[in-house]
């Protein structure tokens, strides 16, 4: 059975169309904007509020208190450990995965992702388990004098752990999408392997890896689970910033703690322009084939 439309019958379908896509379209995005206004923009509002409540004085008060710039230094040694570490793993796994084909490379893989799907308490719990009082290692790094855990080696190993993914999975997609001519050109010509990296795999890919040091950083300062484990809540010694706050708040002093909070969160919204600059940054890149 064959239907036949006007012209006139045609426009009016095709204005439907657009009326019924311009409905669903908005719809979209009040159901997207609502969303982040419920469950993102109103807790952030909600933390510099509970934290400005009593005045600017107690909140600067609460940031400068010893336990608190304790806590602020550990977690920003922490994260100057952890990310350079995960940088260097992240860059070289995903070079590895990328470029080369090798026996495990589908094992390696699996290993990068580990962190996404194991529970950042059991991954501490591990650490305790290997080298606690009354772990494997434990008796043999008591005999040494040496201490992992409830102290900052263990704090370093648990936010290496559930940060490592984050570089290399921003570098190895970036990387295979770019394939090997490049390289294989500049082989030709004559350069070494670390020459053919540094001058032609990691400026391609500079982008891709800012974009991952920055997530890395951004999860290395805001981790709990897996430091709570490892960390023992030694106030003043072995509480990150996360930590401290958790403490304020069981001990009821809210200010002081969404004063601690604030950091965090403006570490967040920190991230959140840095990473749309940086998307901006490598989008614009790519338009332009690599010329800026």
């Amino acid at each position: 059975m064959t239907i036949f439309l006007s012209h006139g019958q045609t426009g009016g379908v095709n204005r439907e169309a657009q009326r019924d896509s311009r409905a669903v379209r908005w719809s979209v995005m009040a159901l997207s904007l609502g969303f982040l206004l419920l469950f993102i923009l109103l807790p952030l509002i909600a933390v510099f509020i509970e934290a400005l409540r009593r005045g600017i004085v107690p909140f600067l008060e609460a940031i400068a208190e010893p336990d608190a710039l304790s806590a602020i230094r550990l977690t920003l040694l922490v994260a100057a450990i952890s990310v350079p570490l995960n940088i260097v793993f992240g860059v070289v796994a995903s070079w590895a995965i990328a470029k080369f084909e090798f026996r495990g490379k589908a094992f390696l893989i699996t290993l990068i992702d580990l962190p996404f799907s194991v529970s950042p308490v059991i991954s501490g719990l591990v650490y305790v388990l290997l080298f606690g009082a009354q772990g494997y290692l434990g008796p043999w790094l008591r005999e040494n004098d040496i201490q992992i855990i409830f102290a900052l080696p263990g704090i370093v190993l648990a936010t290496v752990f559930v940060t490592f993914p984050f570089v290399a999975r921003e570098l190895i997609p970036l990387m295979q999408s770019q394939g090997t001519d490049e390289e294989e050109a500049a082989i030709m010509l004559g350069a070494n392997g670390w020459q053919t990296f540094w001058k032609v795999t990691l400026p391609n890919v500079k982008w891709g890896l800012l974009y991952g040091v920055l997530l890395c950083n951004a999860r290395a300062m805001g981790e709990f689970g897996a430091v709570s484990v490892v960390s023992g809540h030694i106030r003043g010694k072995t509480n990150t910033i996360p930590l401290h706050a958790e403490i304020l708040y069981n001990e009821y002093n809210f200010v002081a703690a969404f004063a601690v909070a604030s950091i965090l969160a403006l570490l967040a919204l920190v991230t959140l322009v840095a990473k749309s600059v940086l998307e901006w940054r490598f989008g614009h890149e790519l338009s332009t084939g690599g010329k800026h």
